[in-house]
């Protein structure tokens, strides 16, 4: 088989291949665009000022304003629990079990959880939550926006945990013989320059772990359950967005229907506000290396 033979296949296949990727991009982009067209055509003449003012036991004035503020609790407590231990946990790997077999076996354990479905690990924290805390009250602390939060840590941390992991393998071994061939100990390394350096990509995956908790419905049931009044207390039953729009849409109710699609725009907005301040993060704040 001559050279010209052989090029022209490889041509003709990498043609072909940069055909079907772009159809598949733009199939993926089409449907994309047809789902922020229907939430925002069907929410956007259902947002006004009762939205955020009225709460759920008003849901014919319009009212999600409780929802919101669980929403916004529930995933505060949930990300004070989980970024914590999914910063220090990806370092642990990068750093200090990067080959071993024991960062292997985490990894792994990681992926899996990663991977898990939501609904899984909201009635794993109705077992180890709800229930014991139900038993020791008699009844009078059951469901909890707390018990929602823990659900919901444990959906973002292997998403911290990924990214951290990652981000820290990026940065150049150069940087870290450079420091440590001035006498830097480990652990001031890893804080003060592979930390520093890494800061941007960890702080994203921070933001895309929140992103992916301000939607999650289905370990809510199991945990937060709902409420129809204001509440700020951690233990006591918590309104999520998410909830209240899965409510809402199983009523036949067109008003509360639209209210549904209302809480559904919030929800792309903030997730759509939050994707686009990690890549202004990521993109002003990435380390260059010659």
């Amino acid at each position: 088989m001559s050279a010209n033979s052989i090029y022209a296949r490889r041509r003709i296949t990498n043609v072909l291949a940069m055909l079907f990727s772009g159809c598949a991009t733009a199939l993926g982009l089409l449907f994309l665009v047809w789902i922020l067209w229907v939430t925002a055509s069907n929410g956007l003449h259902s947002i006004h000022l009762s939205l955020f003012t009225k709460i759920t036991a008003y849901a014919d004035q319009g009212g999600l304003s409780n929802a919101i503020v669980g929403s916004l609790l529930m995933d505060l407590m949930a990300m004070l629990m989980c970024v914590p231990i999914g910063v220090l946990a990806g370092t642990y790997l990068a750093e200090y079990a990067n080959i071993s077999k024991l960062g292997a076996s985490i990894r792994f354990l990681n992926d899996i959880l990663l991977s898990a479905p939501s609904i899984v690990l909201g009635l794993f924290v109705y077992v180890i939550i709800v229930l014991p805390m139900s038993n020791l009250t008699h009844g009078s602390i059951s469901f909890s926006g707390f018990a929602g939060s823990v659900a919901l840590a444990l959906i973002g941390l292997p998403v911290i945990v990924r990214t951290t992991d990652e981000m820290l393998q990026l940065v150049p071994g150069t940087l870290r013989e450079a420091a440590l061939s001035l006498g830097v100990p480990q652990w001031k390394l890893t804080v003060q320059v592979l930390m520093r350096a890494a800061s941007s990509g960890i702080l994203t995956g921070v933001l895309l772990a929140l992103a992916r908790l301000a939607g999650e419905t289905a370990p809510l049931l199991f945990t937060a359950f709902g409420n129809n009044f204001m509440t700020v207390h951690p233990l006591d039953k918590m309104a999520s967005l998410p909830a209240a729009i899965y409510q809402y849409t199983n009523d036949p109710s067109p008003a509360l229907h639209s209210i549904a699609w209302a809480g559904a725009l919030l929800i792309t907005l903030f997730v759509l506000a939050l994707s686009l301040l990690s890549r202004l993060l990521f993109s002003r704040k990435k380390v260059r290396y010659e």
